[in-house]
């Protein structure tokens, strides 16, 4: 005859199912509204100064400067919120909201030879801007509502911005990774703490 587990046993195997179903389910909140903001403001003076530029090869290597300095901004206060918020930096919401959100960042790195050696460069602005939609879209799921509402409208941004003229693709750049960091890093420092 199997001798019963011991009470404290159990207990203990519960309380782990427990914390570990409630990580699971919990939202990642740790998106920063200011660090959105100075993604924002990086994104506009970026424009400005890029859509002065004619060789599509440094033209691309300056949005891809712009990228970096707005991820650094991006890790940098995101650690921040979440060191301030008590959350462990690789909890599982956290993980979550990373393996939504890298997939189509990653799609948008591969696409974006491919359009640069077919000649459309010019048509990058779109994109990015409607990948990037897919990836906050998507990671959004996981968070607070406005994030998710966020990524929609990049991606209208990007679907709009392959309706208009190429030319314009500094002005949707200055307007989405510009424009709609600031607005919705506003909402979610303003309501989400930051």
């Amino acid at each position: 005859m199997e001798r019963p587990q011991a009470l404290h046993t159990r207990a203990d195997d519960n309380l782990r199912f427990i914390r570990d179903t409630m990580s699971k389910a919990a939202q990642f909140t740790a998106i920063p509204g200011w660090g959105g903001v100075a993604m924002g403001v990086t994104a506009v003076v970026a424009a400005g100064l890029i859509s002065r530029e004619t060789d599509s090869r440094r033209w691309m290597a300056w949005w891809f400067g712009e990228a970096a300095v707005a991820m650094a901004i991006g890790a940098l206060t995101m650690t921040w919120k979440m060191t301030r918020l008590n959350q462990p930096l690789l909890a599982a919401p956290a993980k979550r909201f990373a393996l939504a959100y890298v997939p189509p960042l990653a799609a948008g790195a591969i696409l974006t030879p491919v359009f640069f050696a077919n000649g459309l460069a010019s048509r990058l602005p779109g994109c990015w801007l409607l990948l990037y939609g897919v990836a906050i879209a998507t990671a959004g799921t996981l968070s607070v509502r406005v994030v998710q509402a966020m990524g929609l409208v990049f991606m209208a941004a990007g679907a709009a911005s392959f309706l208009a003229p190429a030319s314009y693709g500094d002005l949707f750049m200055a307007a989405g990774f510009g424009g709609l960091h600031i607005l919705f890093g506003l909402i979610i420092a303003r309501k989400h703490g930051g």
